[in-house]
């Protein structure tokens, strides 16, 4: 009998017309998956999606929507909107999360300051959507540390990802999509330690202003990958 291909899941990007939702999506659609763009303004999304399919020259299935039905159609969500709207927009797809996996890109910056670390109350913005999500979701954080220079072309990109998350069920869903867009995920514990994850992208910031780059990033040594 021959052998089936596995399935490969939907993910909605939500953000997914800024630099790096944009990013990631190409990179998740040239991979084969499925993928939802999604957006406050719907044909904001649907531009985005046409721009990504044109790149991989029409091979790829990417489509755009409202951030609510691409959460509503989608397996797993992936949330890369600034953190001035991380809460706004969890709220409004909150239902639709309900016994899916988040992965969320968020970093909690505050302009002008964004050189500095400055973390919320709850410790870091994916700790922020666990509690607003509750346990109906598993939440992952992921990508704080990507530039979004990187994603969007089809080189290898120098940085690995660090993955925190409420379950290691949750991290090892997400570091398959990290593989997937051709990256090296390190499973990096529970989502409490998403505080220093999130807080490094400042650091990366910082280091970018003061050696006049614009892709610092990290890079795990000192063990190998089994």
């Amino acid at each position: 009998m021959e052998e089936k291909a596995p399935l490969l899941l939907t993910i909605a990007v939500l953000g997914g017309t800024g630099k790096e939702g944009k990013g990631l999506a190409y990179r998740w659609a040239k991979a084969g998956y499925k993928v939802i763009i999604g957006s406050r303004l719907p044909e904001k999304a649907v531009t985005a999606a046409s721009e990504i399919i044109e790149q991989l020259e029409g091979s790829s299935s990417v489509v755009g929507a409202s951030n609510l039905e691409a959460a509503q159609q989608a397996d797993i969500v992936v949330l890369t909107v600034p953190y001035a709207a991380h809460r706004d927009t969890l709220e409004s797809v909150k239902q639709a999360l309900k016994g899916k996996l988040l992965i969320d890109v968020t970093v909690p910056l505050v302009p002008p300051k964004v050189t500095k670390v400055q973390m919320p109350p709850a410790g870091s913005a994916a700790q922020e959507a666990k509690q607003l999500l509750g346990d109906d979701v598993q939440v992952v954080a992921a990508f704080q540390n990507i530039s979004h220079e990187y994603l969007m072309t089809d080189d290898e990109v120098e940085c690995d990802v660090l993955v925190t998350g409420s379950s290691k069920e949750a991290r090892a869903e997400a570091i398959k999509l990290v593989e997937a867009a051709g990256l090296t995920g390190w499973d990096a514990g529970p989502l409490e330690n998403s505080v220093v994850v999130e807080g490094l992208t400042s650091v990366l910031i910082n280091i970018n202003k003061q050696y006049g780059s614009t892709h610092a990033g990290i890079k795990i040594t000192g063990v190998h990958k089994k």
